[in-house]
C-alpha cells in the first residue's frame, strides 16, 4: 500500500499536508456539491411543486426510480473498480455527468416532460455509484493505516456537508428565481459546471496513484463481466469469512440509513404540510433547507469529535453509543412535531448517523484486503441505498400526509435500541 508518511495517528492538519489526500478530498467535495444541487432541483420540481399534492408514496416512487435499478447492478461496479484505474473512474464519471447536466438543462428550458428529469437522475445516480465507491476504495492509498479514522471522519463527512451546501444553493435559487423550468434549468446548469470542475480536479491526480495495483494478467473486459458473478461471490465469501468486524459495521450502517430514510420522508412531509401551508412552496423549501443545514452541521460535528471518541471508546464502542443515543433522541425530540425540536433532531441525528458511517468505513477499510475493497464498498453502497428505498416504501404505507405519526417515531426508537443492543453483544464476542 502506498502511503505518504510513516503510519501514525495524525490530526486534521497533518492529513491536509498530504497532497494525495488533498486531491482526493477536492474531487469528493466538488462532486458531492454538484450532487446536492442536482438533488435540490429534483426535490423542488417534484415534491414542492405548487400544483401537485405530493405524498410519501410519491417520495418512495422517486427514491425507488433513482436508486433501485442501480442498486441491483451496484455489486458489478465493484468488480470494475478492481480492474479500472480509479482515477479514470473519477475523471470520466464526472465528465459524463457534466455533459448530461447541460443536456438536461436544455430539455428543461424546452419544457420537456417530468420523466426526462427523472431519467437524467437515473443516469446521474448510476455514475454516482462508481464515483462514491471509487473514492472510498481509494482513501487507503493516500493515507497511512493509523490515519484512517481521522481520514474517514474528514472526507465522507465534508462530502456530505458539501452535498448539503449544494442543496442549500439549490433551495436559494428556487427562493430567488420564480418556480418553474427556468429555476430548475439554472440549478442543473450550475451542477453541471461543478461536475466539470470535479473532473478537472481528478485529472490532476497521477493515473496510477489510486490503484488498483494488480492489473497485469486480468482477463479482457468482456470475460471479466462474464465472471462478475463469481467475483462477487468471492468478495462476499471474503467479507463473511475473514471480515467479521466489517460485517457488523455494514449491518449498523444499513440500519442507520434505514432509520435516516424514514426520518427524511417525515421531515419532507412536515416541511410541506405541518410547518407551512401546503400552497407555500417558499416556506416549505425554507424549512427543508434549514433541516438539511442542521443535519450537515451534525455531520460536521461528527467529523470533529469521532477521532477523539474512537480513541476513548473504540470504534465499536462509539457505534454502540451512537445507536443508543439515537434511540433516546428520536422520541424525545420527534414526538413534538414542532419545527424547532425537529431541527435539533436533524442536528443530533446527523451527528450520530455520520459517526456510525465513519466507524463503518474505517472497519471495512482495515479488515478488507485491497484486491477486494472495491467490490465490498460497492456492496456497502447497495446495502445503504436499498435500505433508504425500503425506508421510503415502508413510510409511505404508514405515514399520514402531514407527517405526524407517533407510531413511526416510537418504532424508530425501538429499532435504534435493538441495533445498539445487538451490536454491543456481537462486538464483544471473540
Amino acid at each position: 500500500m502506498i502511503t505518504e508518511r510513516p503510519p501514525r495517528e495524525a490530526p486534521l492538519l497533518g492529513l491536509l499536508r498530504g497532497r494525495g489526500f488533498r486531491q482526493l478530498l477536492t474531487v469528493r467535495l466538488l462532486s458531492q456539491l454538484s450532487d446536492g444541487a442536482f438533488q435540490a432541483s429534483l426535490a423542488a420540481s417534484v415534491v414542492f411543486s405548487p400544483e401537485k399534492q405530493s405524498s410519501p408514496a410519491d417520495i418512495a416512487a422517486i427514491a425507488a426510480a433513482t436508486l433501485l435499478p442501480f442498486s441491483v447492478v451496484g455489486p458489478f461496479a465493484g468488480v470494475l473498480l478492481d480492474r479500472w484505474r480509479r482515477r479514470q473512474v473519477l475523471l470520466m464519471g464526472n465528465l459524463l455527468r457534466a455533459g448530461l447536466g447541460l443536456a438536461t438543462a436544455a430539455l428543461l428550458l424546452g419544457e420537456a416532460p417530468k420523466w426526462v428529469f427523472i431519467s437524467a437522475a437515473l443516469v446521474v445516480t448510476a455514475v454516482n455509484r462508481f464515483i462514491l465507491a471509487g473514492l472510498s476504495a481509494s482513501l487507503p492509498r493516500v493515507v497511512a493505516p493509523a490515519e484512517l479514522v481521522t481520514a474517514n471522519a474528514v472526507s465522507p463527512t465534508l462530502g456530505a456537508v458539501a452535498a448539503a451546501g449544494g442543496a442549500g444553493a439549490g433551495f436559494l435559487v428556487h427562493l430567488v428565481v420564480p418556480a418553474g423550468p427556468r429555476a430548475d434549468a439554472l440549478m442543473v446548469t450550475l451542477s453541471a459546471l461543478l461536475y466539470l470542475s470535479a473532473a478537472l480536479a481528478a485529472q490532476r491526480i497521477p493515473v496510477d496513484r489510486l490503484g488498483p495495483d494488480q492489473l497485469d494478467g486480468l482477463p479482457p473486459l468482456r470475460e471479466a463481466l462474464t465472471a462478475t458473478w463469481y467475483d462477487l461471490l468471492a468478495g462476499l465469501r471474503h467479507l463473511v469469512r475473514d471480515c467479521r468486524p466489517a460485517v457488523r459495521a455494514l449491518a449498523a450502517a444499513t440500519l442507520t440509513k434505514f432509520c435516516f430514510g424514514v426520518l427524511t420522508v417525515v421531515v419532507l412531509m412536515l416541511s410541506r404540510y405541518t410547518f407551512n401551508s401546503a400552497s407555500d412552496e417558499t416556506g416549505g423549501l425554507a424549512s427543508l433547507g434549514w433541516a438539511v443545514a442542521m443535519s450537515a452541521a451534525g455531520m460536521f460535528l461528527a467529523a470533529v469529535i469521532s477521532p477523539w471518541c474512537t480513541r476513548k471508546l473504540g470504534l465499536n464502542g462509539w457505534v454502540t453509543t451512537c445507536l443508543a443515543g439515537s434511540a433516546v433522541l428520536v422520541p424525545a425530540l420527534g414526538l413534538t412535531f414542532r419545527e424547532a425540536p425537529a431541527m435539533a433532531a436533524a442536528l443530533l441525528l446527523g451527528l450520530t448517523t455520520q459517526s456510525t458511517k465513519i466507524c463503518a468505513d474505517t472497519l471495512v477499510q482495515k479488515s478488507v484486503e485491497d484486491e477486494y475493497r472495491g467490490r465490498v464498498f460497492a456492496i456497502y453502497d447497495v446495502l445503504v441505498n436499498v435500505a433508504f428505498v425500503a425506508a421510503a416504501g415502508v413510510t409511505a404505507l404508514v405515514l399520514p400526509l402531514d407527517g405526524r405519526s407517533a407510531a413511526v417515531m416510537l418504532g424508530l426508537a425501538v429499532l435504534y435500541a435493538l441495533g445498539a443492543l445487538l451490536y454491543f453483544r456481537a462486538s464483544r464476542r471473540p
